[in-house]
């Protein structure tokens, strides 16, 4: 799609991503032309007072700053792509302002019964989702700044949703209505592209992300432990035989990174990477690792744990998982083959 974008990872630093550089993930929008003064968030459904904020009265309500990445579900490698931009380039970290969703429920009051909330953009497809009230009375954002100015258009100007550790799909962007309901409704695009009808088969449930059994399909929200090496990886090359500093990014939907393991071997040993302080809960976090390359053919990875114990994925252990229903969010190791030359090369 030509309105799609991916953000340029291997040419980053640091764990915080330039706003106009952030992924777009557009499902064939542009974005749409909204005057902020004549914006409105109307916020009903199961609650005691149904109210309509201006973006000036939001902007007057207790606010935060947070950092937290967002990562959209098709964020998967697939053997044909090459570079770690194609690959795994849907995935952004920013510090984000707003008002906590909780100040705008405690406002409106929410009745018995009310254990979800539904959530609807202001584009032409009116994308939508549904959380649980326990999410969304827990961390999630109203936002309408990122990385210290106002959000980008493309990014869901002047507000849009922050969900830290779901995937990106429930991050509404230019955020319309919230609605309170008795249970989660299926939309249009969750029907079409982010449900699986059978039933999840949790053979692994503390190494893949978690879901919750909805209807007709499953809803997958939290995205499980991830990492990936950043340098060297797709298409780069290394020029010689020496010694190099193996870098990477990790996150997990569900809390802080607290491991990260890279095998220089195709998986055989393993080595603690130092992960960049300050390890932030929901963030990308960086690691590095030192490296002596003999000039041989060899296969760098990096697996990933979190502050839960959930340990990233191999290829093979995602696969069966999932089976042939479509992963969610392809959060399996990911080999780089360094080869002869200095070549590195995708071997998913």
């Amino acid at each position: 799609n030509g309105l799609d974008a991916r953000t340029p990872l291997a040419e980053l630093t640091g764990t915080i991503t330039p706003s106009a550089l952030h992924y777009v993930s557009s499902h064939g929008n542009n974005p749409p032309d909204i005057d902020p003064r004549e914006h409105r968030l109307t916020v009903y459904g199961m609650v005691d007072r149904p109210l309509v904020f201006t973006l000036d009265e939001l902007m007057r309500l207790p606010s935060v700053s947070r950092t937290h990445f967002i990562e959209c579900i098709a964020n998967a490698p697939r053997p044909e792509e090459k570079t770690l931009e194609e690959m795994h380039g849907m995935i952004a970290c920013s510090e984000w302002t707003g008002v906590p969703l909780s100040v705008l429920l405690d406002e409106v009051g929410v009745k018995s019964g009310g254990d979800w909330v539904l959530s609807e953009g202001a584009e032409a497809t009116k994308l939508g989702a549904s959380m649980p009230m326990g999410k969304a009375m827990d961390d999630v954002l109203g936002a309408y700044g990122q990385n210290g100015e106002a959000i980008r258009p493309h990014n869901g100007f002047p507000l849009r949703l922050v969900v830290p550790g779901f995937q990106g799909k429930y991050h509404v962007k230019w955020l319309q209505r919230i609605k309170v309901v008795d249970r989660p409704y299926m939309t249009y695009w969750e029907k079409r592209s982010y449900s699986k009808r059978a039933a999840s088969r949790r053979t692994g449930p503390d190494r893949m992300a978690n879901s919750h059994e909805a209807g007709q399909g499953a809803y997958f929200m939290e995205q499980g432990p991830k990492s990936v090496i950043t340098y060297p990886s797709g298409e780069q090359r290394l020029p010689g035989r020496g010694y190099y500093t193996i870098i990477g990014l990790a996150w997990s939907g569900s809390g802080s990174v607290r491991r990260v393991e890279v095998s220089m071997d195709g998986g055989r040993t393993w080595n603690d990477a130092k992960l960049q302080e300050p390890v932030k809960r929901i963030a990308l976090t960086r690691f590095t690792i030192p490296w002596t390359w003999n000039g041989n053919e060899t296969v760098l990875q990096s697996r990933c744990t979190d502050d839960k114990g959930q340990v990233q994925p191999t290829q093979a252990e995602f696969a069966n998982f999932w089976g042939s229903s479509g992963a969610p969010h392809g959060n399996g190791i990911q080999p780089w083959k360094v080869t002869n030359d200095g070549t590195v090369l995708n071997v998913v």
